[in-house]
């Protein structure tokens, strides 16, 4: 079989061609530089990005698999959380790794802990293990739950994006390895009520992980900026770790983050060591065995390079930004910023039907912006730098232009990324159509590991582009139906002082996510889904 996949050049190219392929390359990729993405890249300038190459090209060759060959990367980790550690008001005698990232940093916490259980015999011989986290923990819970065995419990949160505490201790039980929260929570950026949870781990006597992968190297300076923020660090008895990304608001290169205990007695569990294996007794303090030396190199080099200077200024420009943004956002109408403005996270959500998130996250991105879509309840996140806040005028024009466009062409909802978004938001996770959708977004990323895959990008899935729009109109209905009723129920206890009306009410919706559930898979109905689905939910029209 013949192919005309890439294959290793019999002879080596010039060195000047391949750097001007590289180039040509990333002609098209996202303009970070230009501040037009809100994720991603954490640009400090031009100035800090040349320093940082630099000291990465360094260590571009050395390995921290071995600390005692490259005691100069030893050292550099070991100072990177020893600051990290000072940062987050740690005490004396916290210790902690370096990461890849902070996917790695939170599958290393649920990783400890479960193993801290088992070599305490906390847990019950047939039991499974399980952590207690808020609903808007990072996925990266998902996945250490899934390679580790680990049953993660789901606690509710608030209109704000904060967990119920009071949910949480109903959660915890025998087979509980750890709690934990965040600061804060990337998809509102509300910081999570740490001081109530630590006062839970210390009740119970669990430990604490903090995801402040994301704030916890902008946190600390907003605070100093008199942010008011709720007590999130070591500062909180109970909290026994914490993760923060060098490579996000540190402005290191990527592929570093730290993971610090509040003493070794949790980091031990952390350690792998294998002494029968014949090349040799092997340790690894994390996941991977070997480790580059160049983003410990580049994490070391921001940070003294910046200095508590530079990061306050880097905060403050960052801050400037949100601000202005969460302001510009408030005065389009048919919008909503969400969550607590604990940090430099905005995001952004729909207060009328007419104007659909989706529709016109699709408006901004042909107008050259990076877009982040997220579900339930359909919404844009912005990831807000420094680097921003010369183009938040422009983006606040872009938005307004871009509502007032989908309020006026509402067939945008039902074409291109807005189509497929709006049903995957929309159908409900978990059994039935859920796995059928993320069969189908399975599907879509295999085609683009595939052999011989286009460059262009995914294809949408032929299905949901087919069906898409016809299945979404159904749940539409559905969910206008749910709101309907919820808003006539918690209206009439106003007006009658019955306030169990309202748990009525909230019956009532959770009645009708269970009718959703019994929706057949999609799969089982293409030859004529709105039908058979109308059909389904008929029985909704009886309850």
């Amino acid at each position: 079989m013949t192919t005309d996949r890439t294959q290793i050049p019999e002879s080596g190219l010039p060195h000047s061609d391949i750097l001007q392929t590289l180039d040509d390359y990333k002609v098209g990729d996202a303009d970070y530089r230009g501040g037009r993405t809100w994720s991603l890249v954490y640009w400090a300038g031009e100035e800090h990005h040349h320093l940082i190459e630099e000291a990465h090209r360094r260590f571009l060759a050395e390995n921290a698999l071995n600390p005692m060959a490259f005691k100069s990367l030893k050292r550099m980790e070991r100072e990177v959380i020893e600051m990290t550690a000072s940062m987050l008001n740690a005490p004396p005698e916290a210790v902690g790794t370096m990461t890849s990232g902070g996917t790695e940093s939170l599958l290393l916490a649920v990783k400890t802990y479960r193993d801290r259980a088992r070599s305490k015999r906390l847990l019950p011989r047939l039991g499974r293990p399980n952590m207690v986290v808020p609903e808007t923990i990072h996925v990266a819970f998902d996945k250490a739950g899934h390679l580790f065995g680990v049953e993660k419990r789901v606690a509710r949160t608030d209109a704000f994006g904060a967990v119920d505490v009071d949910h949480m201790a109903r959660l915890v039980d025998r087979n509980t390895i750890m709690l934990a929260g965040s600061a804060p929570q990337y998809v509102h950026g509300t910081v999570d009520p740490i001081p109530a949870i630590g006062e839970l781990a210390l009740r119970t006597g669990l430990p604490l992980h903090v995801d402040a992968c994301f704030g916890g190297f902008m946190l600390p300076w907003l605070e100093r900026l008199g942010v008011d923020l709720p007590v999130w660090d070591f500062r909180v008895p109970g909290v026994s770790s914490i993760s923060a990304d060098v490579h996000k608001y540190g402005f290191g290169a990527k592929g570093a983050s730290t993971i610090v205990y509040r003493d070794m007695s949790y980091l031990r569990h952390q350690f792998f060591v294998a002494a029968q294996w014949q090349g040799g007794i092997y340790i690894s303090p994390g996941l991977p065995g070997t480790r580059p030396g160049g983003p410990i190199a580049a994490a070391w080099t921001a940070m003294k390079a910046l200095g508590q200077e530079g990061y306050l200024m880097l905060a403050r420009g960052a801050l400037e930004a949100a601000v202005e943004l969460r302001a510009g956002i408030a005065t389009i109408p048919g919008l909503r910023v969400m969550g607590h403005p604990h940090s430099t996270i905005v995001t952004w959500t729909s207060t009328d039907p007419a104007v659909d998130v989706y529709a016109v996250a699709d408006q901004l991105q042909a107008l050259g912006w990076g877009v982040d879509r997220q579900q339930r309840p359909a919404s844009v996140h912005l990831t807000v730098n420094a680097s921003n806040l010369p183009v938040v005028d422009r983006y606040l024009a872009d938005l307004r232009e871009a509502v007032a466009h989908v309020r006026a062409h509402p067939e945008l909802r039902t074409q291109g990324e807005a189509a497929v978004y709006g049903l995957m938001a929309k159908v409900p996770m978990g059994a039935g159509l859920g796995r059928f959708v993320e069969r189908e977004v399975l599907n879509v990323v295999e085609g683009m590991y595939a052999a011989g895959a286009s460059e262009a990008g995914p294809k949408p899935s032929p299905v949901l582009d087919k069906y898409g729009a016809q299945v979404r109109d159904v749940l539409d209905k559905v969910e206008g139906w749910r709101d309907a009723a919820k808003a006539q129920l918690s209206g009439l206890a106003e007006r009658s002082g019955l306030a169990g009306l309202t748990g009525l009410a909230d019956d009532l919706e959770k009645r009708a996510r269970k009718i959703q559930r019994k929706l057949p898979r999609l799969g089982a109905a293409l030859e004529g889904p709105k039908a058979a689905l109308t059909r389904r939910f008929s029985f909704k029209r009886k309850v």
